[in-house]
Formats: structure tokens, C-alpha cells, sequence
């Protein structure tokens, strides 16, 4: 989730040297005072938004691996609640950077860590189960099936949320 500047101060003791923002950079006090601590500890700060009720796009896939590639390790990444957004990247490092199974990679979108499959954020979800899906029926590389199959409009079209579920998250837990 968000951090906290006296939290940036812990993470850069304990050796994190980027910190990636899932929401993008924003005109707001919690993004300031991140930047700001990010600054005086030495923390590299990165900005990549995503989001958590849509569809990844292609450039956004690609984008993740390339930033995958490209960080400064140790790092750490957060949107507000650390439940989707985070959870959408920290499948897809599992997966694209670390080669762990997607099958096992997509428990980091759970309950366990925020994350309600039945609401408007189960689209991330039905996204790898899309992939999953198809790769048992014909079996191809992940960013070949993204550039030649994988139609972002399609899977909006017919991904179905539970009311209740979006009524939680939206209106008791307050998510963005």
C-alpha cells in the first residue's frame, strides 16, 4: 500500500533502492511526501501506472517486463491498497522475471492480500485465466499470445463482476 515517509526511511535501511509507484505520479500530499523521502533516503522513485478495473494493454505488458528488466534491485512496489494493481505486477515479475509458473504466480492476486475476484478488479484475474485458457488449446509464449490473440476489448466485453462485490470495494473499502 502506500507508503508512509517514516516507512521509505525504514525501507532504504534495510537496502531497497527503487521504489515503483502503480499509481503514476499524481498532484496529491501522500505523493509528495513519497518523492520527498524518496529523495533524502536515496531511493530511486519510478512511477508506473496501471490500473486496477481494466484490461492490461499490450503496451502495458511489455512495459512491465521492460521495467522488469531495467530496475534497480532491491525494490518495492505499491499502488494505495497494495491488493490489485500491486498484485497485477507481482504476478506478472513472478512470471515474466522470476519464471515461475503462471499457475502459481496468479495466487499474488488474492483475498489473502486484498483482492476480490467478483468485483470490477477481477478482470486481472480473468486475464491470465484467458492466457491459461488458451495456451492449454494452443500452446505459445506469453507476448506472442498478447501481440496475436489477446484483444483487451474482448475481454471487457464479457468479463461479468458480482454487484455485492463491487458494492464492497467500492463503497466500504473506499478503492480507487
Amino acid at each position: 500500500a502506500q507508503p508512509a515517509p517514516h516507512q521509505i526511511r525504514r525501507f532504504a535501511k534495510v537496502g531497497i533502492r527503487t521504489i515503483v509507484n502503480l499509481r503514476g505520479e499524481r498532484d496529491c500530499g501522500s505523493y509528495w511526501l513519497e518523492r520527498r523521502a524518496c529523495e533524502r533516503h536515496g531511493i530511486k522513485l519510478v512511477n508506473y501506472q496501471v490500473r486496477s478495473r481494466a484490461a492490461p494493454t499490450p503496451e502495458e505488458l511489455k512495459g512491465a517486463k521492460q521495467l522488469f528488466d531495467d530496475v534497480e534491485y532491491p525494490m518495492l512496489m505499491h499502488c494505495k491498497s497494495g491488493a490489485d494493481r500491486a498484485g497485477l505486477m507481482s504476478v506478472l515479475y513472478r512470471f515474466l522475471h522470476e519464471g515461475v509458473p503462471l499457475e502459481e504466480a496468479k495466487r499474488e492476486l488474492s483475498l489473502k492480500y486484498g483482492h476480490i475476484r467478483q468485483a470490477h478488479t477481477g478482470i486481472l484475474d480473468y486475464f491470465f485465466e484467458r492466457y491459461l485458457a488458451d495456451n492449454a488449446r494452443r500452446p505459445m509464449p506469453f507476448f506472442e499470445w498478447v501481440d496475436t490473440v489477446y484483444d483487451p476489448d474482448e475481454l471487457k466485453r464479457t468479463f461479468r463482476t458480482k454487484g455485492w462485490a463491487n458494492r464492497l470495494v467500492d463503497s466500504v473499502l473506499r478503492r480507487e
